[in-house]
């Protein structure tokens, strides 16, 4: 039998590269200029590596009833990380996975490609015109994971973005987003008001060590018009390797304090990450 290589190709976004897990027979991590971006294992689709994708995995577990079916819209995709797990922990659901960059997507399509009958549909696209163009109401969940490097786009920080997220949302439905910042959050205390401007409900999932300041790190975003299952999503972000605790309400307005709404006009990308904040060895 012929062990796993790594895989290097230039791709829009970069140089990808896709390396075996040596400890996981069918496991790959992708990473795009050394920056990782995707863990997937194609024998046990549940199995979340990064701690981001278990928050919002969370996220997903949360909405609507167990196991039951979702239309979910993933911007950004990846190696399918999330998708491969809705659709294994969820069968039925209809996804849609949008990615802008089609050096990527023909990659992840030749060596990861998503399991036949999966309900997964992946489009090559820019995240916010698939989504301006998507039918309102149309899905249950929303999840925004896109990230040009390290940083998230700027036209995807902004309140008319924001607006174009609820409209395709269906009245019960959330918007979970995975964003990145370090203290003083000058760029999450801006999508904490960008979304609230919004959205009636936020929530934020994340570790303590980064709440409070210590470092740069990973920040999940729930945004709704109910209210997320906050005790649920605790509990199961604290039972995480690395526990996280979920903020909402007057602590999450506290944070946001003064900031301003962000407008396309105004928009700016996500802080560059401090040096080595998301490499690998």
């Amino acid at each position: 039998m012929n062990e796993p290589v790594p895989v290097l190709r230039a791709v829009d976004g970069g140089a990808a590269k896709l390396m075996p897990d040596i400890d996981r027979e069918r496991a790959w991590l992708l990473t795009v200029d050394g920056a990782p971006q995707s863990y997937v294992d194609l024998d046990d689709p549940t199995h979340l590596e990064f701690e981001y994708a278990r928050r919002l995995a969370h996220v997903v577990d949360a909405a609507d009833d167990e196991g039951a079916p979702l239309d979910v819209v993933h911007l950004g995709g990846g190696a399918l990380t999330l998708p491969r797990y809705v659709a294994a922990t969820r069968p039925g659901s209809r996804q849609d996975v949008v990615e802008a960059d089609l050096g990527l997507l023909a990659l992840v399509a030749e060596h990861l490609p998503a399991p036949e009958g999966s309900g997964i549909t992946v489009h090559g696209a820019d995240a916010r015109a698939w989504l301006r163009d998507a039918p309102a109401r149309s899905a249950d969940l929303v999840v925004g994971d896109v990230f040009g490097g390290s940083r998230v786009p700027a036209h995807l920080t902004s309140v008319e973005y924001a607006r174009e997220v609820q409209r395709v949302l269906r009245p019960g439905g959330a918007y979970a987003a995975n964003l990145a910042d370090g203290a003083p959050f000058a760029f999450l205390r801006s999508q904490l008001a960008t979304f609230a401007a919004v959205f009636g409900e936020l929530a934020l999932i994340a570790e303590p060590a980064v709440l409070r300041g210590r470092r740069f790190g990973n920040v999940v975003l729930v945004a709704s018009h109910t209210p997320p299952d906050t005790a649920r999503l605790a509990r199961r972000a604290a039972a995480d390797a690395f526990p996280a605790r979920v903020e909402h309400g007057e602590a999450l307005a506290r944070l946001a304090g003064d900031a301003a709404v962000v407008r396309d006009v105004d928009a700016v990308p996500s802080p560059e990450p401090p040096g080595g904040a998301f490499g690998i060895g």
